[in-house]
């Protein structure tokens, strides 16, 4: 069951699963929703996911942006939902998410779709040939087409969530945004950004933050103030 704090995933981009568990055993009861990406897969990641679910009882963000054939999509799904994760990623083409769902079967994964990553901005998508239309545009077209697939959610820069939102196809479904920079806070590798109440309040369910809590001298009052600011949205 989701918490008001549950709606700030913190973000372990950490080395390993020792940096990942320190972090969160700093952070406390000021967070209970981590999100472990593909950069710690190699460092325990699945280990760490594993430890903070059952001995922590802490809810975990699978961020691993799955891509493949759709077989293979299905047998990589059906293998990580042994860990009880809460939330699960993959590329939000249509054949990946229904694979994806099929994977999940009847457990209590639920599959985010990604739509366009929110470091990438026009000059990027160029770059890689994806058809012309701003970005918020082809975003809002990917979630519409990744929810229709069957996405219990998508993930989206919170300047496309309000958008996303008014989708008919977004009824009951999750809206989980990166891309979120406290007030004040720099923007990093982001392009599309947003403050927790903005992204709350244009309809975001999660926000996911990373940089600005594990580079604080004192994580878990900076996850304490983004709380704060979650409950101004």
């Amino acid at each position: 069951m989701s918490t008001a704090t549950d709606r700030l995933i913190v973000a372990l981009d950490v080395p390993n699963a020792v940096a990942g568990l320190d972090l969160a055993t700093r952070i406390g009861n000021a967070a209970g929703f981590y999100k472990i990406g593909l950069g710690m897969l190699t460092g325990g990641g699945l280990a760490l996911a594993n430890e903070l679910k059952q001995e922590h009882g802490k809810r975990i963000f699978l961020d691993m942006k799955l891509f493949d054939i759709s077989a293979t999509v299905e047998a990589a799904v059906r293998g990580l939902v042994q860990y009880d994760i809460d939330l699960l990623t993959v590329h939000g083409d249509p054949h990946v998410v229904r694979a994806a769902k099929e994977g999940a079967g009847g457990s209590g994964t639920k599959i985010l779709a990604v739509t366009i990553l929110t470091s990438l901005d026009r000059q990027d998508l160029d770059d890689s040939l994806m058809i012309p239309g701003s970005p918020q545009d082809l975003v809002i077209d990917r979630a519409a087409r990744a929810l229709e697939a069957g996405a219990d959610g998508v993930i989206a820069s919170p300047q496309e969530a309000a958008a996303i939102r008014a989708l008919p196809e977004a009824k009951d479904r999750l809206i989980v945004t990166p891309g979120v920079r406290p007030q004040g806070a720099a923007l990093g590798d982001q392009k599309r950004v947003a403050t927790p109440a903005e992204a709350i309040q244009d309809g975001a369910d999660h926000i996911v933050v990373g940089r600005p809590i594990w580079k604080a001298e004192d994580p878990r009052h900076a996850a304490l103030a983004i709380q704060r600011e979650i409950a101004q949205g």
